[in-house]
């Protein structure tokens, strides 16, 4: 394995000239360091390198360069395909970047992409004024805005990408740019949607909403297929205010449960309504009337404590698969409950996200996300601990995507883990996708930036 004193001398010279140390395998911090959010993911990166502004990310993007070595980027690690460590790789992690600028008067902030988007709202949320992310405070806001943005205020405030005015990118020429829509906006068009394959964003300008307290939490029912059709129904039905998740699951052990509903499928939903207090508490009122939850940690709190607190712990592997769809029937439902008691991971679920509203009103090919009109996007997910058992639970996934129905390819990015070249294509429209390649092989026809959901560059731009 590389160290920093094996590296060729200008390219040990630009990485020892860097704020904080570089890290390698003999570094005291190596084994926290080259570890993802997922911890089954073992890689062992050869050198992981934490500039602190945009002059020091060119220095380590022409370090990779230079030597040869892989270069992988990493905002919060939360990719399940754990692109941004791999084995032998130069991971340029931008933790140690989290400067936030924020003008209330303007509902803007600037913020590198180090931060988590824990840190960003709780930020922001001090003026009443939000940008909605994922449903995960660790998340880096980076990697999730490259891939588009779904969350719980999707449907009120768009994805990610359409709260996005401008973003400051490294290239892989080491070009510092600003990009917006007059300034390379055939770049700004592809690093909203298109991943991490165009460059390194430092940061990104967003736009912020007015957001302050709101109505949300966990419901969950019993399991049945009728509770399960009538609770996605009134999620998709209900005003474009409420966005979130509809789930599948087995229940975690929860101080709120009776510990006899431990470990039973339930069907669950994390929703955020960001209207009026008043219209919240009636939108879940009419969740309750469908059936009585056995949780409801529903209340009213301010926006930025849905992303704060203890995250429930991850199993440290898991097979998943996403995909887009437009219906799931009642008779689906029961087939997804059965499916789902039938698995033997110890976490399993099916997710399914309700799209419309803000999504829907942006043209589909404004940003290089290419499926404003679909209906829902789908997760099925288990999670285990054992990597001997892996293929017993890709086949329980595989099984439980025929059983629901998979129209064709198109997938969000952000969700892919270990997907092939054919599928990573196959989740974009085809003029999304050609266009992306002409735009990578402007930008990196080396494709220097592949450790990712990657985008070739179009044939006639490779050197």
């Amino acid at each position: 394995m590389d160290s920093i004193q094996n590296l060729t001398s200008s390219a040990a010279d630009r990485l020892a000239a860097l704020s904080s140390p570089v890290i390698d395998a003999g570094h005291t911090e190596y084994d926290a360091a080259r570890h993802t959010f997922y911890h089954g993911l073992d890689r062992h990166p050869a050198l992981v390198a934490r500039p602190v502004d945009a002059a020091e990310v060119a220095q380590v993007i022409a370090a990779a360069r230079e030597t040869g070595l892989p270069l992988a980027v990493r905002s919060g690690g939360h990719g399940a395909a754990g692109h941004s460590a791999w084995d032998g790789s130069l991971v340029l992690d931008l933790s140690a970047m989290k400067a936030i600028d924020i003008d209330p008067g303007r509902r803007t902030a600037w913020a590198e992409t180090g931060l988590t988007a824990a840190e960003y709202t709780t930020a922001t949320a001090e003026h009443g004024l939000v940008t909605g992310f994922g449903d995960t405070g660790s998340v880096g806001i980076g990697g999730i805005t490259l891939g588009g943005g779904l969350g719980l205020l999707h449907r009120s405030q768009g994805l990610t990408i359409d709260s996005v005015l401008a973003a400051d990118i490294v290239t892989a020429d080491g070009r510092q740019l600003r990009v917006d829509d007059e300034n390379h906006p055939d770049l700004f068009w592809a690093i909203r949607g298109g991943g991490g394959s165009f460059g390194v964003v430092t940061r990104f300008l967003y736009r912020l909403h007015p957001v302050s307290h709101v109505v949300g939490g966990m419901l969950a029912f019993h399991a049945t297929a009728e509770v399960a059709a009538a609770v996605l129904a009134e999620a998709e039905h209900a005003p474009d205010e409420l966005s979130g998740v509809v789930t599948v699951m087995t229940l975690p052990p929860m101080p709120e449960l009776e510990p006899r509903f431990h470990g039973r499928v339930a069907v669950g939903m994390i929703m955020v309504h960001s209207g009026s207090i008043d219209d919240g508490n009636r939108v879940f009122d009419r969740f309750r009337a469908i059936a009585e939850p056995i949780i409801d940690l529903v209340q009213v709190l301010p926006y930025q404590v849905m992303l704060q607190g203890p995250e429930p712990p991850q199993p440290p592997f898991a097979a998943d698969r996403t995909w887009f769809s437009e219906g799931v029937d009642t008779d689906t439902m029961a087939w997804v409950i059965d499916g789902v008691a039938a698995s033997t991971a110890p976490m399993r679920v099916v997710q399914i996200r309700p799209l419309g509203g803000a999504v829907a009103r942006v043209a589909p090919d404004a940003t290089a996300f290419g499926h404003r009109n679909r209906r829902l996007m789908l997760v099925v997910g288990a999670g285990y601990t054992d990597p001997a058992e892996r293929e017993r639970h890709v086949a329980w996934v595989d099984s439980m995507v025929a059983a629901i129905g998979r129209d064709d390819g198109a997938a969000y990015v952000n969700f892919l883990s270990d997907a092939s070249e054919d599928e990573v294509r196959a989740a974009y429209p085809a003029t999304t996708w050609q266009r992306l390649t002409e735009v990578k092989g402007q930008y990196d026809p080396d494709n220097v930036f592949r450790l990712n959901h990657n985008i070739p560059p179009a044939p006639d731009h490779t050197t």
